[in-house]
């Protein structure tokens, strides 16, 4: 009795897994069967007889049958293409064969395959190989005595249950996984259900996990089961922030090494944030310096320490800047200190030098001729300018040759900046671009201008046009063996300057400066020794420095160069005293600009955009524990307020 209960019981719960299991509906199953006999017409298609054309014929061991009467069988519509001479039998679903007479070959969806024997016409019917029929479609083919049978299936294609796991990186516990429906339903009735098993939105365990997946579409046809194996890594751990410092107590003024020690089990910080973490303190106390990371996976870990002061005194905050600020950086000073210092007095020796300053007016408000001038021999060209006419220009310098004889023009060393809105960056990278190219004597470039011929020779201007407010600044050495005519030109973007040069009128000057100097290329030399004692030396305040006088070219009437800017300084400081501090403070406002310092370029400042007035300097050279010859060579940044004043201060004793 025991035992019937377990059987009846064990039958119940397998009728449950037969109901419950997707079973695969026999798709591949025989749904059709076709008979044909030797040298009979007569088709027999599921017991319903038709009758061909022509009888099923032997040729040579090959089997024919009218294309047209076994296509028809298999739902295949059969048309015929004049041009190509081609029989074509389309099925339902798309596929297309193409035959041609007397070919060995047919064509299936555009792939050319060879056919058991020619296509031929026999008494006005055309006549393919059976064989080659039912590889083509799929069927099976039997033949007993004399006679054909080719049986086929054509209920609904199987689904497929196909799908992608994402992300490719899964870990146990946290990752939500996405699965993507990658299947596909060659019946298009859609899938009205689905099973799966190993799916889990959130892994709890790492290792191999493997996910199955069957599909039913809308007729009841089920897939076969669609599995990806993905690998789980262990939950990802959080970094672990942590830094040191070299020292646990510090004087006021006295330097802390900071060394992060952060760790991830991956290896993998993406991003440290520090805060509170100064390279020196200027008071005594106890400060909180706090360092978060972040791995690649956004998970972040925050450590915060103190860092502790005592009330002994290693630097001032002013000896610590002048000991420690960086080349290129920038400090606090009292600007009206700097008055104090005594002035170092020099005298200009200029050296010929042509120089064109193409800055008035500053702001464009239209188009025009920005200036104009005959010249021959060495001519630096300096652009400064805002475009304000509501729509994008260009700038252009054109050459035109009025003399009877071809001119060599060449070029030699350029800087630009921008276009972009911030006038004081233009300026700082123009000049900084220019003295780069300066230091690396670059070879002269020729082109040459024809008699008679107007054309553009810095095409390095016009590469990209202006947009509205922004802000294009540039120097350029040029040579010319012959006297031309130079012309600064704004046109709107798209227009071309030569053929519009005629039409052009001259643009009104503003309060800005446009004009031809001589004179341009000023060397001083100075031999008395320096760094002593505080002392400064003034540049572009018009007394000391004085300004370069010239004329405008467009009017003939006197212009002074204002502020210097194009004039290139040459400076040789023959004694500078051992262990001294040459610093640049703009006493006009903000600054910014570049500096060849001993052959090395100077920008400054380097991590922020301008000295912002009379308050800060910028750190350009120190000197070491001997007396040495410094040289720098610079002009004034377009952009920039003058007067400047440049320190020479010296060094702090080095304390332990």
């Amino acid at each position: 009795m025991k035992k019937l209960k377990w059987l009846l019981l064990l039958s119940l719960f397998w009728m449950q897994m037969v109901v419950d299991a997707p079973s695969l509906n026999a798709a591949s199953s025989v749904t059709d069967t076709l008979t044909m006999v030797k040298n009979s017409t007569t088709i027999v298609h599921n017991g319903v007889k038709t009758t061909a054309a022509q009888p099923l014929t032997f040729i040579n061991g090959v089997s024919y049958i009218p294309l047209k009467a076994i296509a028809v069988e298999f739902g295949y519509k059969v048309t015929y293409n004049a041009p190509t001479k081609e029989s074509i039998a389309t099925s339902k679903d798309g596929v297309e064969l193409r035959f041609k007479p007397n070919s060995a070959a047919v064509t299936k969806d555009g792939v050319a395959t060879a056919l058991t024997g020619p296509a031929i016409n026999q008494q006005g019917s055309f006549m393919i190989p059976v064989k080659s029929w039912s590889i083509l479609t799929g069927a099976k083919l039997s033949l007993v005595g004399t006679t054909m049978t080719l049986s086929w299936s054509t209920a609904p294609k199987a689904p497929t249950a196909a799908f992608e796991v994402t992300p490719t990186e899964i870990y146990a516990q946290q990752t939500q996984v996405q699965y993507v429906d990658k299947s596909v339903v060659p019946s298009g009735t859609g899938i009205v259900n689905e099973v799966w098993s190993g799916r889990e939105d959130i892994f709890q365990e790492a290792g191999k996990h493997t996910i199955t997946r069957q599909v039913q579409d809308g007729n009841g046809v089920w897939s076969d089961p669609y599995s990806v194996t993905i690998e789980v890594k262990a939950p990802n751990q959080a970094p672990v922030a942590d830094f040191t410092t070299d020292k646990t107590v510090y004087r006021i003024g006295e330097n802390i090494l900071y060394t992060d020690k952060s760790t991830d089990d991956e290896n993998a910080i993406e991003s440290t944030k520090w805060s509170g973490n100064e390279s020196v303190f200027f008071a005594a106390g106890e400060y909180p310096v706090t360092l978060e990371v972040t791995d690649r996976h956004g998970l972040t870990s925050q450590l915060t320490k103190n860092i502790t002061v005592s009330s002994e005194v290693l630097y001032t905050r002013d000896e610590y800047n002048r000991l420690y600020t960086a080349v290129g950086e920038k400090y606090a000073i009292s600007g009206s200190t700097v008055l104090t210092y005594p002035v170092v007095s020099y005298t200009p020796v200029s050296e010929p030098a042509q120089m064109v300053r193409s800055n008035s007016p500053e702001t464009l408000v239209r188009e025009g001729i920005g200036y104009e001038d005959q010249l021959i021999g060495d001519i630096r060209f300096m652009f400064h300018n805002l475009n304000n006419t509501g729509e994008p220009v260009k700038i252009y310098l054109l050459a035109t040759n009025y003399g009877s004889v071809t001119a060599n023009v060449g070029t030699g060393a350029t800087g630009m900046g921008g276009p972009n809105t911030q006038v004081s960056a233009t300026g700082k990278m123009s000049t900084a671009r220019y003295l780069t190219s300066l230091a690396s004597n670059p070879a002269t470039t020729w082109q040459t201008v024809k008699p008679g011929e107007t054309k553009e020779i810095l095409p390095m201007i016009s590469q990209k046009a202006l947009k509205q407010n922004e802000v294009i600044s540039a120097f350029a050495d040029l040579v010319t063996d012959q006297r031309l005519e130079f012309h600064v030109v704004v046109v709107k973007d798209g227009k071309n300057p030569v053929t519009e040069l005629p039409n052009l009128t001259y643009l009104e000057r503003d309060v800005h400066v446009r004009g031809t100097f001589d004179g341009t290329n000023r060397s001083i030399e100075i031999n008395e020794t320096l760094g002593n004692t505080a002392q400064r030396l003034v540049i572009g305040d018009g007394k000391l420095d004085p300004y370069l006088t010239g004329y405008d070219g467009l009017t003939g009437n006197l212009e002074i160069n204002k502020g210097n800017f194009g004039v290139m300084y040459k400076m040789k400081l023959s004694h500078v005293a051992p262990r001294t501090l040459i610093s640049l403070n703009p006493r006009g406002g903000y600054y910014m600009g570049a500096f060849l310092v001993n052959g090395k370029l100077v920008t400054l400042p380097i991590s922020t955009p301008i000295i912002s007035d009379s308050n800060e300097a910028g750190v350009l050279y120190r000197t070491g524990n001997t007396e040495e010859t410094v040289e720098l060579i610079f002009m004034i940044a377009p952009g920039g307020n003058l007067p400047l004043s440049l320190m020479f201060t010296p060094l702090p004793e080095v304390r332990w």
